[in-house]
Order: C-alpha cells, then sequence, then structure tokens
C-alpha cells in the first residue's frame, strides 16, 4: 500500500527502541521510552505557511507525543506535521 501525506504532513518510519539497558536488564515495551527518531519515507507538497525543509531518507527528531501512528505492512509510521520535527539529525 502505499500513502502520501497531504499539505505539510510527513511520514516517518520509526526506530526501534533498544529492549535492554547498559546493564543488560530487558525492559518490557510498555516501560519503554516513546522513540523520538525516525527516518523520513515521504513528504507532502507543503503550504504557503509552512513549507517542507526536510527531504526522504533524512533521520530527524520530533516532539514526543506528535503524530498520528500508523501500521503499513506491519511496518510501524507516524504521520507528523511540519511543525512537529524538532531537529535533523546528521
Amino acid at each position: 500500500m502505499k500513502v502520501k501525506p497531504l499539505a505539510d504532513r510527513v511520514i516517518v518510519k520509526l526506530e526501534k527502541s533498544e529492549s535492554k539497558s547498559a546493564g543488560g536488564i530487558i525492559i518490557p515495551d510498555t516501560a519503554q521510552e516513546k522513540t523520538q527518531i525516525g527516518t523520513v519515507v515521504e513528504v507532502g507538497p507543503g503550504t504557503e505557511k509552512e513549507k517542507i525543509t526536510v527531504t526522504v531518507g533524512q533521520k530527524v527528531m520530533h516532539d514526543k507525543y506528535a503524530g498520528t501512528a500508523i501500521k503499513i505492512d506491519s511496518v510501524e509510521y507516524l504521520i507528523l506535521r511540519m511543525s512537529d520535527i524538532v531537529a535533523i539529525i546528521e
């Protein structure tokens, strides 16, 4: 299935968080912090007020509770507004 974001929205593939602590303790999914880093996989066209400043393939950091989670072919993605992206990771 192909999903194309509209307006100032971006689709980000979420990175898996570590399931072990530095000391080797296994952390259950329910206790882990929600990931805040992902890779841009699709971008919308932008609007006159909100231009798209990221490109496909870039790693980005986003607000912790922003966006709408979706699952496509058992892969988790997040649809974010451009304003929810706080940094580009190089």
